[in-house]
Order: C-alpha cells, then structure tokens, then sequence
C-alpha cells in the first residue's frame, strides 16, 4: 500500500498495527458471546419449563430469535430506509449462513466433542418448515418489489411454523 493509502487509514482512524493485538481482542469478544450464549440457553430452558413450552419451540423459534437480534435489527433499519434489497440480502444471507455452514459444523464437531453427538437427520416438520418458507420467500424476494400484505404472509407463516413447533414433543 502506498502513502495514500497509508494516509486515509490514518484519516479513518485505523491503523496498521500487530495483529497478535487484534486476534486477542477477536478471542476476548469470542469468549464474551460464547460466556452470553450460555447464559441465553440457561435462561431459555427456564423461561421454556416457567411457561411449559417444548424443547423444539424453545430451539427452533426462541433461542433462533433472541439469537439472529443483530440482523434483524439492521435488516429492519435497512428496509426503513428504502433499502429493501439490503434488508432482504441481511435477512436471507443469514439462515442460509446457518442452513450450509453452521448446522453441518455443529453436526461434525458434536462427534469430536461430546458424549452425545447430534443426529443429523431432520424431523418431518423441520423439513415441511424449510420447504414452506422456501416456496413463500422465493416470490416474495424475486420481483424485486415488496409491499405490507407480503410482510403479513411472511408474519403469518412465521406464526402458523411457531405453533406448529410449539406442539411438537420431542
């Protein structure tokens, strides 16, 4: 890089310095989620037994929302802001991040780690639920246009999944 490009990290406040400092911080801020990530599962079983919701519910709707708060937030930001490509991209990026990259890591490094590894066969409604949400979001997002009775179905079937995966007993 050359001096103007030295000059505008210097402009922007950055810096170009060691970047054993800057994986420490990456490590620490890891440690922090992963330390609330547990606390959020603990408060999340209790709040689960308190108002008798099932396992299923608690980890396909609960936990999955309290935990994606980040994106949807800046996905609602975007789209109050006309941005409605932005808030799709934030919003749909996300679950597939989770759909091919975490769920199948999970599943492998369950083998390494615990006494119990996950099964990494999926229940009937699980895949009815991918499915459904695939066939509504598929049109809603391709026009490239969106309006409130398109939010309403979303909301809907993100309802109508919910009590489906609240009377789910595993």
């Amino acid at each position: 890089m050359g001096t103007a490009g030295a000059e505008a990290q210097e402009e922007a406040g950055e810096h170009a310095g060691p970047a054993g400092r800057d994986l420490l911080l990456l490590s620490a801020a890891t440690a922090g989620v992963a330390v609330m990530s547990d606390l959020l599962v603990g408060a999340a079983e209790d709040a689960a037994h308190a108002f008798a919701m099932s396992e299923v519910f608690v980890g396909v709707i609960l936990v999955a929302s309290i935990g994606n708060a980040a994106e949807r937030s800046t996905a609602v930001l975007m789209a109050g802001k006309n941005k409605v490509e932005a808030a799709i991209t934030i919003a749909m990026g996300s679950s597939i991040q989770v759909a091919l990259f975490v769920a199948p890591l999970l599943v492998f490094l369950s083998y390494l780690i615990g006494p119990q590894p996950m099964d990494p066969i999926f229940t009937t409604l699980e895949v009815v639920a991918v499915a459904i949400a695939v066939l509504i979001v598929a049109p809603i997002a391709g026009d490239g246009e969106s309006h409130w009775m398109e939010g309403v179905e979303l909301l809907a079937m993100y309802v109508l999944l919910g009590i489906a995966f609240d009377f789910v007993q595993v």
